[in-house]
This record gives structure tokens, sequence and C-alpha cells, in this order.
């Protein structure tokens, strides 16, 4: 595939999805040539929209056609296992949405399946791939602040949703933890890794969903992270991380960052900004860029979004569900 275009397809034809085909448009090494939907006309709109060339009513169809290198899932997250899983078992590459599915079973179901098939999967985890957030990481990697001892997160959204709206439905994965708390979640597993010990309380609504959450990580190393998500209040969406020897914070959109500051001992704070050249701070392209960067290197995973990373996440997600008393129907784990 090296020096030739990726050819994508879209599996749903919602907001995340046409955000991603937006962005997908502006890449030259990029063709996007089909979209799926369980509804033809929703599907042909979509297609309409963004020039897409094909246009399915199923979800089948796409998965079969093999004119297409690598399937976007953007579906809710309910139906993420039956959607990537279709398109692996037809023998398609595949970037799913993130939460990566309802479970962590089902999140390694996916995985073996990608792997006893040799396809590439990858969680749309585009906090991974942003350049800043990149930066962040080194940075903390390379000891900058010392050892991490403290990290708090979160993202919360006013609303208010109605009981009808898909955030209140529990047979879509409603509440705020799968769609928002996986943020502040990834975000501690980027750079503390997976939990030994969760602790979690949350705020439910009549449907049995969680309108607002908040959670305490432990690690073994004695740090401490503390995530929190709401569907019933604003927050900043800020983050910080500190360490024995300094601080990073991160005022404003911690997973899509303009911005951040890095506070050493005996030093001025260092304020790092986001490359012009990058795009929009909102832009997804950095994913979709590493995808197509493994596809042509032959990798079946990217090491920014590694499936055992994602897989933690899931269980940790799992965790603090079982903590809180939330649970979907017909699920099993």
């Amino acid at each position: 595939m090296a020096g030739e275009s990726v050819r994508w397809g879209i599996l749903a034809t919602g907001g995340i999805a046409a955000a991603f085909a937006a962005d997908l448009v502006d890449l030259p090494d990029a063709e996007l040539v089909a979209v799926a939907s369980r509804s033809h006309e929703s599907a042909k709109a979509f297609a309409e929209r963004f020039a897409i060339p094909r246009a399915y009513g199923d979800w089948a169809s796409l998965a079969a056609d093999e004119d297409v290198d690598v399937v976007y899932v953007a579906t809710p997250h309910s139906a993420h296992r039956a959607a990537a899983g279709l398109c692996l078992e037809a023998g398609r590459n595949v970037l799913c949405e993130k939460a990566f599915t309802l479970n962590a079973r089902e999140a390694q179901e996916l995985v073996t399946l990608a792997r006893e098939r040799g396809s590439f999967l990858m969680e749309a985890m585009w906090m991974y791939c942003n350049p800043l957030v990149r930066r962040l990481k080194a940075l903390v990697d390379d000891g900058a602040i010392g050892e991490v001892r403290t990290l708090q997160a979160d993202f919360g959204l006013a609303g208010p949703f109605p009981p009808s709206h898909r955030l209140r439905d529990p047979a879509q994965g409603g509440g705020a933890l799968l769609d928002l708390g996986v943020y502040p979640v990834s975000f501690a597993q980027l750079l503390l890794g997976e939990p030994s010990d969760v602790t979690a309380r949350a705020v439910l609504s009549d449907e049995g969903v969680d309108l607002q959450t908040g959670a305490l990580l432990s690690y073994e190393s004695g740090a401490l992270a503390s995530v929190h998500c709401s569907i019933s209040g604003g927050t900043p969406v800020s983050a910080s991380v500190t360490g024995s020897a300094g601080r990073i914070d991160i005022p404003d959109g911690f997973f899509f960052p303009d911005h951040f500051v890095l506070h050493r001992d005996g030093r001025d704070p260092e304020k790092f900004l986001a490359d012009p050249a990058s795009g929009p701070r909102n832009s997804m392209k950095h994913e979709a860029v590493e995808v197509m960067r493994a596809l042509r290197a032959g990798e079946t995973e990217s090491p920014l979004v590694p499936l055992d990373g994602t897989l933690a996440v899931m269980r940790t997600l799992d965790a603090v569900r079982d903590r809180i008393g939330v649970h979907y129907p017909g699920e099993t784990r």
C-alpha cells in the first residue's frame, strides 16, 4: 500500500461520522469510497454531501466491499461489537470509535478476532494521536515532572438531556461514563497505565444510567488519579498532572488542547503551544494519518493506540460501572 491512497469506508452517518469525513477529505492520500447506514436514504444523503461514490443501505455490503481498505465504525458504542466484528469477519481493517465497546468482554472478542485474521484494528482515541498530547506524554516519560503522584481530569456537558436522548438510554449504553468518562480514564491510562484499584460513586438517572460519576484510580506506584464525568453539568474539561518535581496543567480541552503549561521547581513556567500547521484543535485527521501510516507499514495495530491499552481502559470502565451499579440490558460480562 506504500505510496498509494488509502480507501476508506464509513459505517454510520451521524455527527461524528460527518466530522471524520470532513477531516478525511482534507487528506490528499485518503480516498473516501463508500458509506453505509441501516437506511439507504441516510447513506445516500451522506454520500452526496461528501461526494462518496457508493452508498449502502446495510452494513454487510460495506463490509464485503473489497475496494475498501479500512472501515471507520461510527455507530453508538452499543453497536460497535456487531459493526466492527462484521467488518473484521469480512477481512476489512477497522478504526472503531470510543468507547471501544460496551464492556471488556466485547472488546476482547474484537481484539481476538482481529489478531486471528491478521487485520488492523484501532480504537479511535484521537487524543492519543494529537501532537501536543504526544509532546506532553514525552515530557512526562522523560521525567520532566519527576515521578507522577496525582492526576486530575474531567469532562462534563451541561445538558439537560431528555429521557428520550441516547445519552439517557440504557439500550444504547447511555450515561456519562462511556461517552465522556472514557476520555479522563484514557488520559490516566496514557500516563499511568492500568490502575490496581478502583473506587467510584455516581448519581443515576431514573433510567439507570449515570448522570455524573467520580472515580479514584489507585496505582502500585502510589499515584492517584481522580476522574470525573457528567451529562448534567458543564465542567472545564481540564487536566493536571503533578509529579515529585513539577506539574503540567491543561486548562481547557485536555484531549484536544491548544496549549499546556509546564511548572518545574525553581524555573519559570513554560507554555507549550499547538502547531497551527497541524490544523484545528478539534481535527480528527491525526488518527486517520496514524491508521494510514500503520497500514502502509504492514502493522496490525498502532503503537500510539495499542490494543492492550484499549483492553485495559475497558476493564477500568467495567470496574467503575460495577462500583456504581450501571448495567445494560442483555449485557453479559
